[in-house]
């Protein structure tokens, strides 16, 4: 039933003279909380997994180009009193110059990091979307609602039938690959 369709129900039953609570008892209504469902969900600590395991190597690189800079900052604080003025120079100059390559790496990384963190959030938040869509008609609900609820009694609140549905699928697709 769509909210347009219940609303005109409601209307047209207060107009014959029907209580609203007679409509209303006659719905069946849910609540998920998606906060809980994004986090609990098997799928959204796949996800992190798969980014974790994806960006480690970038990420391990920035760390030795660190570790290189934090070297030629020890050898230039060891031997500033032994270098030449032009080998000083030199020496600040690479110091400098990697300095500036792991900025950049380190601005790419976040991108790339933040922009396949989004794309894997959007997919997750769509397959939600079609678990909750898919078990509402499954089970026969009328409306199902969840961001800006301030109170749901766990009498409506179905995210622990929609996270577990949702392990059930992750389960499926894991023993089928």
């Amino acid at each position: 039933m769509t909210v347009r369709r219940l609303c005109l129900g409601v209307l047209l039953a207060l107009a014959m003279g029907v209580s609203h609570a007679q409509v209303l008892s006659d719905l069946r209504i849910g609540y998920v909380n998606p906060g809980r469902v994004s986090d609990e969900a098997p799928q959204a600590e796949a996800a992190r997994e798969q980014l974790q395991e994806e960006f480690a190597p970038r990420d391990a690189r920035i760390v030795a180009m660190q570790e290189e800079l934090r070297a030629l900052e020890d050898r230039m604080a060891e031997q500033r009193l032994s270098l030449s003025p032009e080998a000083e120079q030199d020496l600040q100059r690479e110091i400098v110059t990697k300095r500036r390559e792991i900025q950049r790496q380190q601005e790419a990384f976040r991108e790339d990091f933040n922009l396949r963190r989004n794309e894997a959030l959007g997919n997750l938040q769509r397959r939600i979307l079609q678990v909750v869509e898919q078990f509402a008609r499954d089970e026969g609900f009328d409306l199902v609602v969840s961001d800006g609820v301030v109170f749901a009694s766990e009498a409506v609140n179905i995210t622990d039938r929609i996270i577990e549905r949702l392990r059930l699928q992750h389960e499926q697709q894991s023993s089928g690959q």
